[in-house]
């Protein structure tokens, strides 16, 4: 009997999600994550009694009345049954270790999970203190735990090289992430490929949804968004009212921006379109990063972009950034 062919749709949709792809890009995204998540459990930490405890600005109660009222959700962090700081310092203390070794790349599975599951612990106690920072850093925390970012730069691939009976047991295995024999960087997994398509997918509704949101206000039909943006002061870091005086340029970076954004999802996938994709997002969010004051936030929207980037080519841009950075002789 002749074998059944899969159907070329079946084939493909096998393919978009599940070809085996290295870990070069989702390693670079592994590491900036890691060091976000560390900074902002240090912030937490830093500032547990107002955040926290029994003198907080969200008390215990009042997130009760917000989250248990006539219409319960399923929100759900222990930190709301205690008003214990030293529960919520240990809580942050723990996530912010959790951040470090995520960065490291140091038993990548178990701080992954703990890294997300801490997190996520925090955010649902910290309703109306949440920005678009920390719901991007969960979603890319979320999807690196599928990936096997740790291939590549990280502390659980220096200890596979150099103690491999050690790194290769299976209850160290277990908690790397670690399959496979060896410490190969171009190792390919279906992964890797996975958690690559679920974060490009996901900025794609991301920025569908922003644009779609913006464009049920005046000032993004009138093209004078740019200007309300730059009179904002309490988001401003360097001073851009300037721009009130060229009305067309004010007028064309909003429509550019607003066009950008709603048709994201269908420019950011051809080969030949994806530059300008690209480009305008690291120019939209460095400019909020740089102008608007929100430097976390900028730096990790440009970050999750990289997920456009093909293994390959990060790998061959970390090559040149290291043979840049060394000495002269």
């Amino acid at each position: 009997m002749s074998q059944r062919r899969e159907s070329p749709v079946l084939q493909s949709i096998d393919s978009f999600f599940f070809e085996p792809r290295a870990a070069d890009t989702l390693a670079v995204i592994r590491i900036a994550t890691g060091l976000m998540l560390a900074y902002s459990h240090a912030i937490w930490l830093l500032g547990s009694a107002d955040f926290f405890g029994p003198n907080a600005i969200l008390k215990t109660e009042v997130w009760n009345s917000l989250h248990r009222g006539a219409i319960p959700d399923w929100k759900w962090s222990y930190l709301t049954m205690t008003d214990s700081l030293l529960v919520a310092r240990i809580h942050e203390s723990a996530a912010l270790v959790a951040g470090v070794l995520v960065a490291l790349g140091l038993f990548t599975r178990l701080s992954l999970l703990l890294a997300w599951f801490l997190t996520l612990i925090t955010v649902h106690r910290l309703t109306g203190f949440l920005f678009g920072l920390d719901q991007i850093v969960v979603m890319l925390t979320t999807y690196l735990c599928v990936a096997q970012s740790n291939r590549v730069a990280s502390l659980d691939r220096i200890l596979v090289m150099r103690c491999p009976k050690i790194a290769l047991s299976v209850p160290v295995r277990w908690l790397t992430g670690w399959f496979g024999d060896n410490a190969d960087s171009q190792a390919m997994s279906w992964k890797n490929q996975l958690a690559t398509r679920l974060i490009q997918l996901h900025l794609c509704i991301i920025y569908l949804f922003g644009g779609l949101g913006k464009l049920r206000g005046e000032m993004w039909w009138d093209g004078s968004a740019m200007w309300h943006s730059a009179a904002a002061y309490e988001y401003q870091s360097m001073n851009m009212t300037w721009i009130g005086n060229y009305a067309l340029l004010g007028a064309f970076l909003t429509h550019l921006t607003l066009f950008w954004e709603v048709g994201y999802f269908a420019i950011v996938w051809p080969k030949w379109t994806r530059p300008f994709a690209l480009a305008m997002a690291w120019m939209v969010h460095g400019g909020i990063a740089i102008y608007l004051g929100m430097i976390t936030f900028g730096t990790m929207m440009i970050v999750a972009n990289l997920a456009f980037i093909h293994p390959a080519t990060m790998r061959r841009i970390c090559q040149a950034a290291l043979r840049w950075k060394e000495p002269v002789s």
